[in-house]
C-alpha cells in the first residue's frame, strides 16, 4: 500500500487546494465504506428478524436500498480520487504528449460540465422534498430528503474532485490520464 499512498500524494504536490480535496476525498470514501458496512450489518438483523424469530421487518430493506444509493454517490469522488473507474486508455496511448494534455483538459472539462449539471438537478430534486415534506410511502415513512440529500452532496464532492483533476494537470502536477510520457 505504500506504492498507492505516494502514487496518490504525488497527484497533490504541495498544493494545498489539491491536498484538501484529496482529504475530503479520503473522507467521504470512508463514509462510503461505513454505509455499505451498516447495510450489511442491517441485512444480517434483518434476515435473523425475519427468519429465526419468524417476523415481520418494517425498515431494514428501505434503510439497505437508501445506504447502498447514499454510499454509491458519495463514494464517488474517493473512487475518482484514486482512479478505480474503468480506464481505457487505447486513444490517449496513441497520442502525442501535447494532444494528450489538451484531451485530458477536454474529457475532464465535459465531465465537470456534466456532473455540474447533475449536481444542480440533484440539488432541486432534493430541495423539492425538502420544502414539500415528502415521505416515502412505506410503513417506516422516512423523509425523503435525508436520503436524497446524497445527491446534491456526491454529486458536489465528485465534481470538487474533477475540479481537482483539472488543476493538477493544468498545473503540471499530475499527467494527462495518470500516464507517463512516451
Amino acid at each position: 500500500m505504500a506504492g498507492h499512498s505516494s502514487a496518490i500524494t504525488a497527484r497533490t504536490g504541495k498544493n494545498p487546494f489539491l491536498k484538501f480535496v484529496a482529504a475530503t476525498s479520503t473522507l467521504a470514501g470512508w463514509a462510503s465504506a461505513a454505509m455499505i458496512f451498516l447495510a450489511v450489518v442491517i441485512t444480517c438483523q434483518m434476515i435473523f428478524v425475519r427468519f429465526v424469530l419468524n417476523q415481520s421487518t418494517i425498515w431494514q430493506t428501505e434503510a439497505v436500498v437508501y445506504l447502498a444509493v447514499a454510499a454509491t454517490l458519495i463514494g464517488l469522488s474517493y473512487v475518482q480520487r484514486v482512479r478505480g473507474h474503468v480506464n481505457v486508455d487505447l486513444i490517449p496511448l496513441a497520442l502525442g504528449r501535447r494532444t494528450r494534455f489538451f484531451l485530458a483538459i477536454l474529457t475532464l472539462t465535459l465531465s465537470s460540465t456534466i456532473v455540474a449539471v447533475m449536481l444542480w438537478y440533484g440539488f432541486e430534486y432534493w430541495y423539492l422534498a425538502w420544502d414539500k415534506g415528502w415521505r416515502s410511502d412505506t410503513i417506516w415513512g422516512v423523509r425523503l430528503w435525508i436520503p436524497y440529500l446524497a445527491l446534491p452532496v456526491g454529486f458536489a464532492l465528485f465534481l470538487l474532485q474533477l475540479i481537482a483533476d483539472l488543476v493538477a494537470v493544468i498545473l503540471k502536477i499530475d499527467k494527462p490520464f495518470g500516464l507517463e510520457d512516451t
